[in-house]
């Protein structure tokens, strides 16, 4: 099918690209593979990759510098594949702006359920309510683009825009983590799983003016947040 999507599978080990990129064939993709940051980069630039799965590990490289190297270079959605489980590991690559995170070993129809699932988040929504106002920002839900009042564009992830979205179609209401977490994920998480606050921190310091001391998302202790457009008029 040739308008399937391309995933760049990012891994050194051979063996763990090959299961990759075989399971996401059985899951109707394309897939192509490469071992190093260097031929990560190129392969960004010549190829129409639709998502990234990237390793924290790969050689003497740092996978979560390369993710950084990602996300301020292509607007692209990230999943982490790794064998470093630690919450550490997670927590960072969450707030250099990893989509979804899954550790080794992993169930390949899992995995593909996520890479569908990130995917089908970064796809335009329904443009019948596609431009949200809030405090001179512009969020247009049929492009994905969060337009900042000086007019100049602000980078999401895929997660960080579909909370926000889900906060401005809601504003002045409280909405819970789980609720949250669902809309960012299209899965809920355990009642452990607290990185839906670290895409909240993430958005703040995209949209606040100063994000120690929140005007425009607001944390309601123990329930979750609640979104405060007039807020950003102010000051």
């Amino acid at each position: 099918m040739a308008d399937k999507s391309t995933i760049l599978v990012v891994d050194d080990e051979p063996d763990i690209c090959a299961l990759v990129i075989n399971s996401l064939k059985l899951g109707g993709y394309a897939g192509i593979a490469a071992n190093d940051g260097r031929q990560m980069m190129r392969l960004l630039r010549t190829e129409p990759v639709d998502l990234v799965i990237l390793d924290l590990t790969l050689g003497d490289e740092d996978g979560l510098q390369l993710l950084k190297q990602v996300r301020d270079t292509e607007n692209l959605p990230v999943i982490i594949l790794t064998g470093r489980g630690e919450p550490i590991d997670r927590i960072i690559g969450l707030e250099l702006g990893a989509d979804d995170y899954l550790p080794k070993p992993f169930e390949p129809r899992e995995l593909v359920a996520r890479v569908r699932s990130v995917l089908r988040r970064a796809l335009p929504s329904d443009p019948t309510d596609a431009r949200i106002t809030f405090s001179r920002w512009c969020l247009d839900t049929a492009s994905r683009q969060l337009t900042a009042p000086d007019g100049s564009d602000v980078v999401l992830t895929s997660a960080e825009f579909d909370l926000l979205a889900a906060l401005a179609r809601h504003p002045n209401r409280v909405l819970n983590r789980d609720l949250l977490l669902e809309t960012t994920r299209n899965r809920i998480g355990t009642p452990y799983d607290r990185s839906i606050d670290v895409h909240v921190m993430n958005l703040r310091r995209k949209i606040e003016a100063d994000p120690k001391s929140p005007k425009l998302i607001k944390t309601v202790r123990g329930i979750g947040y609640i979104f405060t457009p007039d807020a950003g008029e102010t000051g």
